[in-house]
């Protein structure tokens, strides 16, 4: 099994729609031995759904994070994720400076490192912006998914 976090600020916007797309992309994939969850470095939202506005954009593209539920980082997750994707460089180092070893460390990474490696690209946060805000982060996360499914396609094809 294979466990996956998706990490942003209030995890109302970014993570809950990466972990919604990474669910279904894993089920198009067929792949059963993948959990994904989300959470936010703050705990401003906690017990909160989603923006109504990330909701909306993902119900457009077929996508439904509307039942999820905001919740804060934890130092156990570390142990509980396999690897932890976080969103832009402020949610990097909230979750790093949370770490307590080199082993929590090395399961962070930026989410938009699987379709471009090494650029520590951010997922601009949408939360400010307009529709075409939530599409672009639309966008650039799905592309992120599509890569992970396919490297964790490759994973379990060599099990």
């Amino acid at each position: 099994m294979t466990r996956i976090l998706m990490v942003c600020l209030g995890n109302i916007c970014r993570s809950p729609l990466a972990e919604g797309i990474l669910r279904k992309r894993i089920d198009e994939a067929g792949l059963t031995n993948v959990e994904v969850d989300s959470a936010g470095t703050s705990g401003w939202h906690e017990g909160e759904h989603p923006d109504h506005r990330s909701v909306h954009n993902a119900r457009r593209h077929d996508v439904d994070i509307s039942t999820l539920v905001s919740r804060k980082f934890s130092v156990a997750d570390f142990e509980r994720f396999d690897r932890i994707y976080v969103m832009d460089s402020s949610n990097y180092r909230d979750v790093t400076a949370l770490a307590k070893n080199e082993i929590h460390l090395a399961k962070v990474d930026f989410l938009l490192n699987c379709k471009w490696p090494g650029k520590n690209m951010a997922v601009p946060d949408p939360y400010y912006s307009g529709a075409e805000g939530f599409e672009t982060v639309f966008h650039l996360v799905n592309e992120a998914c599509l890569a992970l499914v396919g490297s964790l396609q490759k994973e379990n094809a060599g099990d």
